[in-house]
């Protein structure tokens, strides 16, 4: 069970096969979809190019000293609907000798950034959401209860952006238009006033298929008050919810919520770590090295799966990303008796050649596949996953997939497990090694 203070009273895990989803439509503010993810670094130019390259999502934009500012670096990569933002600072007296040119992101702050990356190395500061009015939704937060990062902040007239605290050193960041006539051509049109497109020359064009963030997975020391104080002051209803006993191995496990707004296309689950277990948890493993809570991972999709993972693991080991470890065979021998309705027996093969693990609920079917940490630390990492059913019309005859199609992998959280205490024991073992390397000395 999750725990639970005086200020998350009427939070109580019940766990996969008890929980009954309702959406009573909730939200304090009309939220339109995911805008951006915002990563912190040291070196925006080789983490954008890093993740350009491994992920195939083109750089796009940017705003650096060769567009006037001296605050700080940031690039945009950009696939379908994800946007990346990468940034880290310029020196401070360089910024300090220019307080004339303010920095793109408004809200950046040179301390806190140097702050963020000291203490948490590369990772995720801001989740940015599309709102119908950045304005209305901070201050609807901050009366239910948000701590107040930054206010609302007008852009050249076109933009506004506010931040409230999520969990950890995490924001969730407001953004609005002022006019729905955005142009597609002009970064400082459909993104942030002060970006400018990137050099055709400097950009990598390749697509391999990725196309909007499906959820975005924090972890905590408590379940409890995070889900309470995030449902309070955004008003987004739980969507799914699981227990150690729903996903976690013999050997280790946790407890997860899903929150989603209205319409189920942001979907933000939270994990904690559960003890008592013969290893320790991998939630409590991140927060270590996390030094906190923080973003776990993003979960990708991909209108193409199996092209998508092919063009990644052409590069995992030339500048991309690295993948867990695969299931063992027996995992797709079974395969064909759970999803044979639905893959055929090439796409199963397929399934087994890249690795990727195959779930369903109810509604749809879930590809998907992990990427094992993108930096020096064993914290954040990338998921790539494909939804499969669950097509409806809008009000306007448009067709549209019901969001959290399939779940969320709980019959692959085992596996998944299994990899990551593999991949750990490896660590593990190294340790061991060195330390009775140094008693004998």
């Amino acid at each position: 069970m999750g725990k639970s203070d005086s200020g998350a009273a009427d939070f109580k895990l019940v766990g996969f096969k008890n929980f009954v989803r309702v959406n009573p439509r909730s939200d304090r503010f009309r939220v339109i979809r995911f805008h951006h993810v915002e990563f912190w670094c040291t070196d925006a130019t080789n983490a954008a190019r890093r993740f350009s390259w491994g992920l195939g999502m083109p750089l796009v934009a940017k705003s650096d000293l060769s567009t006037g500012n001296p605050v700080h670096a940031s690039y945009l990569c950009r696939s379908g609907d994800i946007t990346f933002l990468f940034t880290a600072p310029y020196s401070p007296s360089i910024s300090a000798a220019h307080p004339s040119s303010p920095a793109s992101i408004p809200t950046f702050s040179h301390r806190a950034c140097r702050e963020f990356a000291a203490i948490h190395g590369l990772g995720v500061r801001a989740i940015s959401l599309e709102v119908e009015d950045a304005e209305a939704a901070f201050a609807a937060s901050i009366a239910h209860g948000a701590k107040a990062i930054s206010p609302p902040v007008f852009l050249d007239g076109h933009a506004v952006v506010a931040e409230v605290h999520l969990y950890g050193d995490v924001v969730l960041r407001y953004v609005s238009y002022k006019s729905t006539d955005l142009d597609l051509s002009r970064p400082d049109s459909w993104f942030l006033p002060g970006f400018e497109p990137m050099d055709a020359s400097s950009a990598f064009p390749a697509d391999y298929g990725i196309r909007r963030l499906d959820h975005v997975v924090g972890n905590v020391h408590e379940l409890g008050p995070a889900v309470s104080y995030v449902k309070k002051f955004t008003g987004f209803h739980e969507f799914a919810e699981f227990i150690s006993a729903d996903v976690g191995t013999l050997e280790s496990g946790l407890n997860s919520v899903v929150l989603a707004n209205n319409d189920e296309t942001v979907l933000l689950p939270m994990n904690e770590p559960v003890f008592g277990t013969k290893r320790k948890s991998q939630i409590q493993t991140y927060l270590e090295h996390n030094e906190g809570p923080g973003i776990q991972h993003l979960a990708l999709v991909s209108d193409d799966i199996f092209r998508t993972l092919r063009e990644m693991r052409r590069r995992s080991f030339v500048g991309g990303f690295e993948f867990m470890p695969s299931p063992p065979p027996t995992y797709y021998r079974n395969l064909n008796n759970r999803a044979g309705d639905v893959l055929s027996d090439e796409q199963i093969k397929e399934c087994e050649e890249l690795g990727i693990l195959v779930d369903r609920d109810d509604q749809g079917t879930l590809l998907q596949i992990f990427t094992k940490p993108v930096g020096d630390r064993p914290t954040i990492f990338i998921e790539i996953i494909q939804r499969v059913g669950c097509m409806m019309k809008d009000d306007e005859g448009k067709e549209y997939q019901k969001g959290g199609c399939g779940g969320f992998g709980k019959g692959n959280f085992s596996e998944l497990f299994k990899s990551v205490e593999e991949y750990e024991k490896t660590l593990d073992a190294r340790r061991v090694v060195e330390s009775s390397t140094t008693s004998a000395l």
